[in-house]
């Protein structure tokens, strides 16, 4: 149980950061190419309350990758649908991107300080919790950029594929939105795709961003996600 807590208390901050800033930039962009949906349901807000599907949140702590409930984009109002389908899809993965080399780069910066200090100093066992969170955002965002990217409606790689396909392609594509997810669970549960796709560009990612701190992500995100 303790360990339980532990693990909550350095995955809860990152996890939601991760997943609230992901729908909110949907959100944003949709706002800003003419659809005012979200901002009229209360969704352009970084309360993750308002964004917080119960199951999707808990499988981030089971398996490592979850999901919060979408905010309503809707496409008609762009005023260039299926161009701008692209940039609102694209935003979610942009944005994880983003925090995943924000948090290498502040991490980076904390643990090269944090190695000057006096071990057991009272601002070294400040900084340690924020480093592990720091190292677990980097995981946590690299893992929903990349898999989001999957090119499966609705999925954010689906989505900005219906956008550069040819109409026709694009057209079929979309329609295969309805049982898309189903798609998404069976290569999840029941293929290697984490183990032979997705964790090999996350481990690249983590190299390129973390540098010599590459190791401590790891052992960070291996004592997460035992």
């Amino acid at each position: 149980m303790e360990n339980f807590f532990l693990k909550l208390s350095i995955m809860l901050v990152p996890a939601l950061m991760a997943i609230t800033c992901h729908e909110v930039s949907h959100g944003f962009i949709a706002d800003r190419l003419g659809d005012r949906t979200a901002r009229f349901m209360g969704r352009l807000t970084l309360n993750p309350l308002k964004h917080l599907d119960l199951f999707g949140t808990l499988m981030v702590f089971i398996v490592g990758i979850g999901w919060a409930k979408p905010v309503p984009v809707n496409f008609g109002n762009l005023r260039n649908p299926k161009r701008d389908m692209v940039w609102v899809a694209a935003a979610g993965p942009i944005t994880n991107f983003t925090l995943a080399f924000l948090s290498a780069m502040a991490m980076r910066g904390l643990a090269a300080a944090g190695s000057m200090l006096p071990d057991s100093s009272p601002l070294q066992m400040a900084l340690d919790p924020i480093v592990l969170m720091l190292a677990f955002s980097v995981y946590i965002n690299l893992l929903l950029g990349i898999f989001n990217l999957i090119p499966v409606p609705p999925l954010d790689g689906g989505r900005v594929a219906v956008g550069l396909l040819p109409y026709r392609q694009a057209e079929a594509l979309a329609r295969f939105e309805p049982y898309g997810m189903i798609v998404i669970i069976l290569l999840v549960f029941f293929t290697n795709i984490f183990e032979k796709v997705i964790s090999p560009v996350v481990d690249l990612g983590i190299s390129i961003l973390a540098g010599p701190q590459s190791g401590l992500v790891y052992n960070v995100t291996h004592f997460l996600m035992r």
